[in-house]
């Protein structure tokens, strides 16, 4: 009819728009950078590792030595697979946890974040399922959501994923899985493991069930207790196994974040599609970034390097868990993870962890609100806590100011009942790993 108008809107591109971008959104993590970045706050939010325990005058000159003998090639575009040289040497690193690997077969990547984009366009159509744990690193919700996947969550316990909530979910969705998305180690944000035998378990059923494992695992390295543990991309027993598996690593977090290599280790067949896959998106990796990382491998005790890494965030790790049991109300539980990053929180009854924060950044201490790491609502209750960056005594002073915050919105409720009720799925409460 002449004279009615649409929606108005300041974009004048709004109608122009794929469909797919319906599913990009500002993740709570990074829409949290801005406040959590101030000096006042004390942030218990973002996973960045502590780079200044990197021996940054050896890695200063060997960037500088880099480009003084090999500049030219250093400056120049590379292969779209990655460096032959850095994916030997990525094999060696993932043989710590018994993987078997060939270079042949690694694809160096952007960040695994990358990675993780790749293989979802290479395997999901819009309407396909993707089953990840319960809660899911945000990153990997991102990616499935702009590529129109559907997620259906599997729950976890203080074990990791539950083999039984697995098939369970199997038998709802059928052939529209493409494939598992798990992080078996020191979870983000759960900081949960999954145990050893239900790795087993878990590739078994996947296996039985013609299903691909995307096993992510940039923390794998960094555990408080004992070796690595035996990847799922290294069980199975056979090469069966191994085809069953799509493996994701990143330096990321034992290196640097901001040269950003992560890779992706996968069957002959699947690696020839990423390949492929990489170059229409960034034509190759950037050969300069690849050579630092290969560079530091080769010439810097990069192993005890890990385990420097491994004290400062084991006495943060142990920094917060204390502060914990010491500081926070009747009522609020958490996880009591072993290695990584992170300690996942939920709050007592009745309390909504996206409705509080406002509060918390009033008293100046971030953290991100579990309903983030979900992709169907779940999570109000729930929060991120990240140890790796704080010093000792900040960690214990955000927790503190936590606390007061915690103690603050019960007393509210108590004066003036519920804002609002439990979330449920599925008719039922679903909480945290290993917090029922």
């Amino acid at each position: 009819m002449a004279g009615v108008q649409g929606p108005r809107t300041f974009d004048a591109f709004t109608g122009r728009y794929a469909a797919r971008t319906a599913g990009l959104t500002a993740s709570e993590i990074r829409a949290l950078f801005a406040v959590a970045s101030r000096p006042e706050v004390v942030s218990l939010a973002g996973g960045m590792p502590y780079t200044s325990a990197l021996p940054l005058d050896a890695v200063g000159k060997l960037m500088s030595d880099l480009l003084a003998t090999r500049g030219a090639q250093a400056l120049q575009y590379g292969s779209g697979q990655g460096d032959p040289a850095l994916r030997e040497l990525i094999c060696e690193i993932m043989a710590l946890e018994g993987v078997v690997g060939s270079p042949d077969d690694v694809t160096v990547t952007v960040g695994s974040q990358q990675a993780l984009d790749l293989v979802t366009r290479i395997f999901i159509d819009p309407g396909d399922v993707v089953l990840a744990e319960a809660p899911s690193y945000v990153g990997a919700l991102g990616t499935f959501a702009s590529y129109q996947a559907e997620v259906v969550h599997v729950a976890m316990d203080e074990h990791g994923l539950v083999p039984e909530a697995l098939r369970a979910a199997l038998a709802r969705v059928g052939d529209r899985a493409k494939f598992l998305y798990t992080i078996p180690n020191f979870h983000n944000p759960a900081g949960t493991s999954l145990s050893d035998a239900r790795r087993d378990e878990v590739l078994a059923i996947c296996m039985a069930a013609g299903l691909l494992v995307l096993e992510d695992n940039p923390y794998g390295l960094l555990g408080f207790e004992g070796p690595p543990t035996q990847a799922i991309r290294a069980r199975g027993g056979s090469s069966d196994g191994n085809d069953h598996v799509i493996y994701l690593g990143s330096f990321s977090k034992t290196f640097a974040p901001g040269l950003r290599v992560g890779w992706v280790l996968a069957p002959h067949a699947v690696r020839e599609k990423l390949v492929l896959a990489s170059e229409a998106s960034v034509l190759c990796p950037p050969a300069l970034n690849q050579l630092v990382v290969a560079e530091y491998l080769t010439t810097q005790d990069w192993q005890g390097q890990i385990e420097v890494f491994k004290q400062i965030y084991q006495e943060r790790r142990d920094t917060m868990l204390s502060s914990l049991e010491t500081l926070m109300p009747a009522g609020t539980t958490w996880t009591h993870p072993t290695g990584g990053f992170y300690v996942w929180t939920t709050l007592p009854d009745g309390l909504d962890a996206k409705i509080m924060q406002p509060r918390a950044i009033t008293a100046r201490v971030a953290y991100v609100p579990g309903v983030g790491f979900y992709s169907d609502g779940q999570g109000r209750r729930e929060l991120r806590l990240s140890y790796c960056f704080p010093e000792p005594a900040r960690i214990a002073e955000g927790v503190r100011r936590l606390a007061g915050v915690i103690e603050a919105e019960l007393e509210l409720l108590d004066t003036f009942g519920p804002a609002l009720t439990a979330r449920a799925v599925d008719g039922a409460t679903t909480p945290g790993p290993g917090l029922a």
